[in-house]
Order: C-alpha cells, then sequence, then structure tokens
C-alpha cells in the first residue's frame, strides 16, 4: 500500500490537470494580489490571466514589482493578500504541485560553475524525480535545443554569460513544465543568439504557456501575444502590444504634404472635423503638416477632399501609430493619465 500511495496521487493530479485544461480555465490566474514588505506596498491589488499557449511579455521599470510577482508565482515569497494559480494548482497552498508545473530562468540563473554542463542538467533532472533514462533522453533534447551540443562537457566555469543563459533554459525546460517564465533570457546574448532564442521562445509556446519579463521593447513585440505592463506596484495596462500603441496612445498622429498657400491650408486643415493640432513646416515649395486628431479618429479623407475641392497638390498622406516603445514611456513616466486607479485593457 505504501507503494500505491505516489501512484494514486501521480494519478489524481493528472486527473485534475486534465480536468483543469478541458474547462479552459487560464494557466496563470492573479487575482487581487498584494505583498507588503513592512511599510513598503511592492505590489498593489494586481490581476491578470495568461492563457495556455500564449507569450505574454511582462513589462515595467525598475522596482515597478515585476520580480516580486515572479518570486510569488514561482513560490518564493507568500503572497500578503489576494490569490494566484498555476496550472489550476494554488501557489501558497500546493506550492510542490505550482512548482513541478513551472520552468523559472532567473535574470542571473544559479548555475554551479564546478559543473560541467551535462553533470549540471543530470543533477537537476534528479530534484525532478525523473528516471535516470528519462533524463537520458531529456538532456539529449535540451541540448540540442539550446545549441550546447558543443558546450556539453564543459564546466559551467568557463562558458560566456550567453552560454550560461543557455544553460539556464535548458534547465527550464527540462521536465516540460506547463508553464515557463523567464526573467530577462536574452541578456548577454550575441545579436544571433537573440534572434535564435526569440525564434525558440515562440516555438516553445507550442507545448509551454510563457511569461516573458524584459525591457527590450522590440523583442515583445515581435514575440508576445499579450503584454502587462505593471508600475509602482500596479498594472497600468494590459493587452496585445499593437493594441496598446495604436488604440491607447493620446491620438494618432498624420503627415500631410501639400502644396499651396501655407497659412491657409494650416487654418482649413486645422478646422476640419476631429483634428486637433496642426504644426506647419514650409520645405521645397510644400507645406510638410504634422497633424494630431482626437482619440482614434482618422482624418485622411477629410484631407485628400480639401485639397482635391482647393485645388492644392497633394503629394504625401501617411498615418504615425505610436510603438509600444513610445506608450510604455508614457505611462510610466506619468505622461499619460494616471493608470494606477485602473489598468488598461486593449
Amino acid at each position: 500500500m505504501e507503494h500505491a500511495k505516489p501512484l494514486f496521487a501521480r494519478v489524481r493530479n493528472s486527473f485534475v490537470q486534465m480536468y483543469f485544461t478541458a474547462t479552459g480555465d487560464p494557466m496563470i490566474r492573479v487575482r487581487n494580489l498584494v505583498k507588503r514588505f513592512g511599510v513598503v506596498t511592492a505590489i498593489d491589488g494586481i490581476s491578470f490571466d495568461v492563457e495556455k499557449g500564449q507569450v505574454v511579455g511582462f513589462l515595467g521599470p525598475n522596482g515597478a514589482g515585476k520580480t516580486t510577482t515572479i518570486r510569488i508565482l514561482t513560490g518564493y515569497h507568500p503572497a500578503t493578500e489576494g490569490s494566484a494559480s498555476v496550472a489550476g494548482f494554488d501557489v501558497l497552498t500546493q506550492s510542490l504541485h505550482v512548482r513541478r508545473r513551472i520552468g523559472y530562468l532567473p535574470e542571473s540563473a544559479p548555475l554551479y560553475p564546478e559543473m560541467r554542463v551535462r553533470e549540471y542538467l543530470r543533477f537537476r533532472s534528479k530534484l525532478h524525480g525523473m528516471s535516470s533514462a528519462d533524463a537520458a533522453k531529456a538532456i539529449d533534447a535540451v541540448v540540442s535545443r539550446c545549441w550546447l551540443s558543443e558546450f556539453v562537457n564543459r564546466p559551467i566555469g568557463q562558458l560566456s554569460k550567453g552560454m550560461r543563459q543557455r544553460v539556464g533554459l535548458a534547465d527550464a525546460i527540462l521536465h516540460d513544465p506547463d508553464v515557463l517564465i523567464l526573467d530577462e533570457p536574452t541578456v548577454g546574448l550575441d545579436p544571433t543568439q537573440i534572434r535564435e532564442s526569440l525564434s525558440l521562445i515562440r516555438e516553445l509556446s507550442e507545448r509551454h504557456t510563457v511569461l516573458f519579463s524584459s525591457h527590450i521593447l522590440p523583442q515583445v513585440e515581435q514575440i508576445c501575444d499579450e503584454v502587462i505592463i505593471i508600475n509602482r506596484g500596479r498594472i497600468v495596462a494590459y493587452g496585445a502590444p499593437k493594441k496598446l500603441g495604436e488604440e491607447k496612445a493620446a491620438g494618432s498622429r498624420l503627415i500631410a504634404e501639400i502644396r499651396g498657400p501655407g497659412a491657409e491650408i494650416e487654418r482649413a486643415v486645422g478646422a476640419l472635423p476631429g483634428v486637433e493640432s496642426v504644426e506647419r513646416q514650409t520645405h521645397d515649395g510644400w507645406e510638410r503638416l504634422t497633424i494630431r486628431a482626437r482619440g482614434r479618429d482618422d482624418v485622411r479623407e477629410g484631407i485628400y477632399k480639401l485639397a482635391s475641392q482647393k485645388g492644392w497638390g497633394l503629394r504625401e498622406i501617411r498615418r504615425e501609430l505610436d510603438s509600444l516603445e513610445d506608450y510604455y514611456l508614457k505611462i510610466t513616466s506619468g505622461a499619460m493619465e494616471d493608470g494606477r486607479s485602473a489598468a488598461v485593457r486593449a
């Protein structure tokens, strides 16, 4: 009977996982999470979901609460208030189940420099309770996936920082977890390695749900399905990267080049419905206008009709949308409405 208990527990947990996946619940669920360190509130009532198979970027300035949130999800810190679950298991009351289902790569992977790469991965496989046969197959697979084949017999202490990041990523996916939490996974990598790593992370989403923390915004836009931006312990924006930049920035910006009487063009365009402001510069006989529209109004058709009616030449008209980086800088610098009162959801 003693030998039957672990088997029963595994069957029961597998059933719970199958039921959880079938219901379509999020792989990561955070509700009203609060973490205080004495009088300092590091996280102040945040809530978000990460669906199965998504790659979600987790952004914010230093001290915003990203690392604290990640440490709660991975079982390093208990929350002061609120709840969080991973793959249907509560991070506080079912911590061991959560840890089995998470692969975690911190910004500085805690490796043993005196161990060789294969030796280290074999050691980690034992901690995951893998059999020797399963461990050997898994190690060969992650070594190949993380481009470590020619370094597998080298001591970790002799590897570059970028190579150590690869070892940390191999460790994170060794036990085939449901969820990967990657904290700055491209730090120390050269441009080729960054491209390969981003491609791998995107590929990993076919088998894993990924929460991906980074300060490099173009990387986030490239691979993430959704973005969570946190500032001062609260979520200030949450949605698809392009939607955050396009829909939530403070108005669109149009560039138009029109030939005609400059002052009259400026007045007429400024009077069009939906136009908030117009700036004009003259260059080579053309009036170059930078036009701000109200909200998401698109005034390009109005400008075209105006130019046609007046007989003005129209050489260019294009819409420029704020990038995720523009949006990020605005909300974290306080240039937009304070999002601490309510997160923006695109």
